[in-house]
């Protein structure tokens, strides 16, 4: 078996991540769960032919630097890979994401489109994807650049480590930079990138106080900024973001985010009840002039959470109501909804109160009937909690 048909077959059972280790087979992640391939344990020597097949000349001698390397390996018409190698105990590891060689749109993902395409109207601001590794934060973002490329004429950039989805000039033009390949770092790209004319910049990480810095003066300098943090919820986000400064640079900081922030999606992905993958579970913050005024006064940015779960109808949710919602829906269990909770004693307060009001009969409104039939009883996921 060579390694393609290897990463083929990994494939075909869905997974979502493959791990090579000396001293064990082969690893797959499916579903969340990791699960062993059926082979021999691998030795150092395996594990150094493998990962010595994804690279090139200029990645081995990047390899042997540094002793780990993020790149990007495809096998045409079946998949793209995310790839990190690594050493550990002296022999060589590796893992590899899987990325889909298509860019889905919203609706295929769970997300809100709506206000997606709100988003993407804007001209300048900051949009921040979160979440953990491997919550599809690359996803959305690369479904948020082709919806782009299909509707704007835009100059778009983007900077990734390494870059995923590959996206073809449509009514767009699309640069992708690749940090270690076409750059050297993420500050670096996005200082140059300025002078490239962009409508809109993509950063595939903030991970420093430098690039957050760059990302908001980008952003206030009339371009849309798209990038990811790894944090859970929006308060945490807008939190995480002001921390990486220093305590005399945070008010000013403060109100410079306030004033450019657009919104903030964080997502997590759910077992499925139905055993057919994983539900993405997602909170969503538009900012509103009162979002604004809450991330400016630290006093009151704990209120943000309130006011998102009061503002439905500019398309924000708590994490904790869209898990509510899934569960509502049978598309998750109760356990796996209560592990996931931002709060898991909020998370049954609002179930036990859709659970209450979902008991009650309702009014058909219009004709003076009764419905008499409870909603529980039409929604069994509610009536037996």
């Amino acid at each position: 078996m060579t390694v393609n048909d290897l990463l083929k077959a990994m494939i075909a059972q869905r997974a979502s991540d493959i791990h090579i280790h000396a001293g064990a087979p082969p690893y797959m992640r499916i579903d969340g769960e990791l699960v062993p391939f059926n082979l021999r344990p691998l030795t150092p020597a395996d594990t150094e032919m493998i990962t010595n097949s994804f690279l090139n000349d200029r990645q081995r001698e990047l390899f042997l630097q540094r002793n780990e390397l993020d790149f990007a390996y495809t096998i045409p018409g079946v998949a793209r890979f995310r790839a990190n190698i690594f050493r550990q105990r002296g022999s060589v590891g590796a893992v590899l994401r899987v990325v889909s060689e298509t860019v889905p749109g919203f609706e295929p993902l769970g997300l809100p489109a709506d206000v997606m395409k709100h988003f993407a109207q804007q001209e300048r601001g900051l949009v921040i994807v979160t979440g953990p590794t491997g919550s599809g934060k690359s996803t959305t973002l690369g479904a948020l650049i082709h919806y782009l490329n299909e509707n704007y004429a835009y100059n778009v950039i983007t900077i990734e480590d390494p870059i995923e989805f590959l996206h073809k000039n449509r009514k767009s033009l699309v640069i992708q930079r690749e940090i270690g390949l076409d750059t050297s770092g993420f500050h670096e790209a996005l200082r140059y990138c300025m002078r490239q004319d962009p409508d809109v910049i993509m950063i595939g990480e903030m991970r420093d106080k430098e690039t957050i810095s760059a990302a908001i003066t980008a952003a206030q300098t009339g371009h849309l900024v798209l990038t990811t943090l790894h944090t859970l919820d929006a308060i945490r986000t807008i939190n995480r973001m002001i921390d990486f400064f220093p305590p005399h640079e945070r008010q000013q900081i403060r109100i410079l985010l306030a004033d450019s922030l657009v919104g903030i999606l964080s997502q997590r992905l759910i077992p499925r009840n139905d055993g057919g993958g994983r539900a993405l579970a997602l909170e969503v913050l538009v900012a509103t002039p009162l979002i604004k005024e809450y991330v400016r006064d630290e006093q009151k940015t704990n209120l943000i959470k309130d006011a998102m779960a009061e503002d439905n109808l500019r398309g924000m949710r708590t994490f904790d109501q869209h898990l509510v919602e899934l569960y509502g829906q049978g598309t998750i269990s109760l356990e796996d909804a209560t592990s996931a909770a931002t709060s898991p004693h909020e998370f049954k307060l609002m179930l036990t109160k859709l659970q209450g009001g979902a008991a009650e009969s309702v009014s058909s409104g219009g004709n003076g009937d009764v419905a008499t039939k409870p909603v529980a009883a039409r929604n069994p996921r509610l009536a037996k909690g």
